[in-house]
């Protein structure tokens, strides 16, 4: 259990630490718009509605580049609205299929279709590409009919797109690709494609692996909205959002995602198993008949608890919080580090999420649980020593890049006003 001593320290090292990353960021807000030049800058952001992630990278961008040039022209787009109704079910809907019937399924077509070597996958590679450009004509028409000064996508089938028009000499701007996992894929890798942003150094040794040049590559971290770059303290976020601020009852968060998958009501009685007494904050993300099964749940009389459904305040709830158990999305894992909240990982999906289990573990931000039943066990262990679960949150301070998004804005904007300036 945490002690009031405990609970100091933790209040006081967060804001601190953030103040500091604050005071930094401010260094990479300069005035864009070059001397006598005084056309805005158009930017085309492109992602893909698989999950959460990868829309809420794209709108974190959006949201920096805002910041730093509000008159800027941004159209922030959904690749999949511009195809069809079949390949959007295939695309969206038969990856989670896969994820919920058959993940080693996925985690062994991930790992073949990873190979640079493997048989199969230059002619896959075209079948994908062929694909990709039956069904998505109106995105290509979308690309070429405006005047955009960038093309930057956080989905990897917008990259691939916009390699094959750059390759094809039917289109001449830049595109960066945005990486939204700790360890890229192969199948980001589509040039040309002038900046690769990523997670960390061990990312960009993997691209470099892959064959993408060292100067197109970028270590930004993952974006993450910009509000996760400035400090709260844990007693005025656990106000906010009416949960206790008991210093001896501890805020364990269970989060699902942005669509709400997983097994939730397991995760959950688990937790409930805690013999500790704990605040529970429950998010089921869009899963509203998750949300309705959790609460229709008896909670022990030691514990209290808080279900909601989709939510915008994931950044309060995490500063609120002593310990989250979650799914190791890209995203998700970024915003627990910004925010020092170590991490209980339990059911990675094989593939990505496996990838950045391992990131989180190395680094000593998180532990996982072997499988559902021992998440009781991890979080009691946490409780009870509270040195470790202190050098949790120090760790993932220390591996957090709140920034990421307005490092990538800045790239995006200098990029664009060095181009208006050589004309």
């Amino acid at each position: 259990m945490l002690s009031a001593e405990d609970l100091t320290v933790k209040k006081m090292m967060k804001p601190a630490i953030m103040t500091s990353l604050n005071k930094y960021v401010k260094n990479l807000k300069p005035t864009f718009v070059p001397q006598g030049k005084t056309r805005v800058p158009r930017v085309l952001i492109l992602s893909a509605s698989v999950g959460g992630g990868h829309t809420s990278a794209a709108n974190a961008i959006e949201a920096a580049l805002k910041q730093m040039s509000p008159n800027a022209i941004i159209k922030n787009a959904d690749v999949l609205q511009f195809s069809n109704a079949a390949f959007r079910y295939i695309y969206r809907d038969g990856y989670w299929g896969v994820v919920h019937h058959a993940p080693h399924m996925l985690g062994f077509v991930y790992d073949m279709l990873d190979r640079r070597d493997h048989p199969y996958n230059v002619f896959g590679d075209r079948i994908k590409l062929l694909a990709g450009r039956f069904n998505l004509w109106p995105l290509i028409k979308l690309v070429k009919s405006e005047q955009w000064d960038i093309i930057v996508s956080t989905h990897f089938l917008p990259v691939e797109i916009v390699a094959w028009l750059k390759r094809e000499k039917k289109l001449g701007i830049p595109q960066f690709a945005v990486i939204t996992d700790f360890i890229p894929h192969r199948i980001w890798v589509n040039q040309p494609c002038e900046r690769y942003f990523t997670a960390a150094p061990e990312s960009a040794d993997r691209l470099k692996h892959l064959g993408v040049p060292q100067n197109s590559v970028v270590v930004t971290g993952i974006p993450i909205h910009p509000r996760f770059a400035t400090p709260r303290s844990q007693q005025h976020c656990l106000e906010e959002l009416g949960l206790a601020a008991d210093a001896d009852r501890p805020t364990i968060l269970q989060l699902a995602g942005d669509t709400g998958v997983g097994p939730i009501e397991k995760i959950y009685k688990a937790i409930l198993s805690v013999p500790e007494p704990i605040q529970i904050a429950l998010v089921t993300g869009r899963n509203n008949k998750a949300k309705e099964t959790a609460e229709k749940i008896q909670a022990p009389g030691r514990h209290r608890v808080k279900i909601m459904g989709y939510t915008n305040n994931i950044h309060e709830l995490m500063t609120a919080s002593d310990i989250a158990v979650t799914k190791p999305g890209g995203l998700t894992s970024s915003e627990a580090l910004a925010c020092g909240l170590p991490v209980i990982i339990v059911e990675p999906v094989p593939g990505q999420e496996s990838h950045n289990s391992d990131f989180l573990l190395e680094k000593g931000a998180a532990v996982k649980a072997s499988c559902i039943d021992a998440v009781t066990e991890k979080i009691s262990n946490l409780l009870r020593e509270p040195e470790q679960l202190a050098r949790m949150k120090e760790n993932a301070l220390l591996n957090a890049k709140p920034h990421a998004a307005s490092k990538i804005a800045r790239h995006i904007l200098e990029t664009i006003y060095n181009a208006i300036l050589n004309k």
